[in-house]
């Protein structure tokens, strides 16, 4: 089972309104979104706290809403959230030591 969420339209906003939630935008064709699968995976483990959640934008009607409130230019795509305000905007991979260290900065002050 995976440590990594799954987020669509239905519980997107319960999602991003907790208190530390960190969403990934990403397309099953995409390869470096199947290369960041293992670093959020460890990400969700690490710090369970926090929620880690993927958004598969390219299943038909999962993310429709998603899609009217953002546009994204890259895939992957990482949105950091607290109590559903966005706080940082991340295009591309984020290495794990680097996510780590912004999941300590945003959420473990």
């Amino acid at each position: 089972m995976s440590a990594v969420l799954d987020v669509s339209d239905e519980n997107y906003k319960d999602f991003t309104h907790s208190a530390g939630a960190l969403v990934v935008y990403g397309l099953a064709t995409c390869e470096p979104c199947q290369a960041y699968d293992p670093i959020l995976e460890d990400i969700a483990i690490t710090f369970p706290s926090i929620k880690v959640g993927k958004a598969k934008m390219h299943i038909p009607g999962r993310c429709r809403e998603i899609k009217r409130t953002h546009s994204f230019a890259t895939y992957p795509t990482t949105h950091f959230f607290a109590h559903g305000t966005l706080l940082l905007t991340r295009e591309g991979v984020v290495e794990r030591t680097e996510l780590a260290e912004l999941i300590r900065a945003l959420f473990l002050k």
